[in-house]
């Protein structure tokens, strides 16, 4: 499905109230400890591909599950079903999820005694996993890989016999998402300690009723933030359901779009955004996204927007995420203004040159990357837009097209 889209010059518009789901991020590993716990219950999950992916497989009686495109079912999956025992699966995703590397989880599941075999490429799905009773103790995982692999293991830890001490070698990455995981532990009520390059996690084999309320998903909060962003000073819009203390670092949106003329004020369960009358227009910011890397299409698309020159580090995971999305970044980047983009393995910087305009119509292509369609829609705010395979925003934010027609945005599919 290919959308056309172009916003209305509006100078004021009614301040519009939208409703997220829950954090993918959140819903995906409760769901994994509800699947060893019962009677854990939960409230406002995501309504995202991976998160109904994930809860397909785990409700599947099936040896053979495909998780399509959904990274985070394939990590806590093979963790998860490498600790079934008497239970024998294959695992498998598409063309895409068969490129994106798994050895390292495998490795550590392998050294604490599961049974797991490659039927392809060495290091990747798909996987033949023949689980079994897993006994835990101690084992070290490089610190700087996908925060995915390590909350793997964390997730299944209180089931192993002997639970789990995970120790951190070298630089840790994405640490927001090791702690939302850990914190989830705890309120579960697994005994969890997170002590510099050390995580102890207690053996637990049952716990007592827990209801747990998903927080709305700060990741799709951004888009919202970059719509603000690109408005006139004093527009306004109201996001639900939002903690002041998160679980999620994405939360680092507020300070990071203080920078970009977005204020944020919390009231009682949600968040209004505004777009400051005092705003500043800065020549050129640089943030290191070493902890909020799902941020970086977005702030980059802002900044498009905004024609301020931009330089992210901290990006060394995206190379190997949906599509490699640094040079997604750079290559559709290009083609609404005049500038000059620059990459490295774990960067990108743009500088727009002089008396630079937006094109009157760009066309972008998504590269099967729900991120890069969320991202670059609202320089619809900018120029005409057509996204090519916009129907990819289900992996994450399923009602996205019908919230941004709720904010005026026209939108034909072509």
């Amino acid at each position: 499905m290919n959308l056309q889209l172009k916003a209305p010059k509006l100078t004021v518009v009614e301040k519009k109230a939208i409703q997220i789901t829950g954090s993918k991020s959140e819903s995906n590993r409760l769901l994994i400890l509800q699947q060893q716990y019962p009677n854990l219950k939960i409230k406002n999950l995501s309504n995202s591909d991976d998160t109904v992916h994930l809860q397909h497989a785990l409700n599947s009686g099936t040896d053979v599950l495909d998780i399509g495109h959904a990274g985070t079912a394939m990590r806590f999956l093979t963790a998860y079903l490498a600790n079934q025992e008497g239970r024998e699966v294959t695992l498998t995703g598409s063309a895409r999820m068969k490129e994106r590397p798994i050895g390292i989880l495998v490795d550590a599941l392998r050294y604490l005694g599961a049974q797991i075999d490659y039927l392809e490429k060495e290091g990747y799905p798909p996987l033949r996993i023949k689980g079994k009773k897993l006994q835990g103790g101690e084992v070290t995982m490089d610190a700087g890989v996908s925060s995915q692999y390590l909350s793997a293991l964390l997730l299944i830890g209180a089931q192993m016999e002997h639970g789990l001490q995970l120790r951190l070698a070298g630089k840790l990455t994405s640490r927001p998402y090791l702690e939302m995981t850990t914190s989830l532990l705890k309120e579960v009520g697994i005994g969890t300690r997170f002590e510099e390059n050390h995580i102890h996690i207690e053996p637990k084999k049952t716990i007592l009723n827990v209801k747990i309320t998903v927080e709305s998903d700060w990741s799709s909060a951004g888009y919202w933030y970059s719509w603000v962003a690109l408005q006139s000073p004093g527009y306004a819009m109201q996001l639900s359901s939002y903690k002041k203390t998160s679980l999620q670092g994405d939360s680092k949106l507020v300070d990071i779009y203080e920078k970009l003329g977005v204020a944020t004020s919390f009231e009682n369960d949600h968040i209004l955004l505004e777009k400051r009358q005092d705003f500043q227009h800065p020549q050129k910011l640089e943030f290191d996204l070493t902890q909020q890397p799902d941020q970086a299409q977005t702030i980059f698309a802002t900044c498009i927007g905004l024609g301020i020159d931009l330089k992210l580090t901290g990006l060394h995971t995206l190379r190997i995420k949906e599509t490699d999305r640094i040079e997604a970044m750079a290559v559709e980047g290009a083609r609404f203004r005049e500038s000059e983009i620059k990459t490295s393995p774990d960067t990108i910087e743009i500088h727009f040159l002089s008396k630079s305009h937006f094109k009157d119509k760009v066309s972008i292509d998504t590269y099967k990357d729900h991120r890069m369609a969320l991202a670059f829609a609202p320089l619809c705010m900018k120029t005409t837009l057509i996204i090519r395979d916009a129907d990819v925003v289900t992996k994450s934010y399923g009602d996205y097209w019908e919230d941004m027609k709720a904010v005026k945005v026209n939108i034909t599919e072509i």
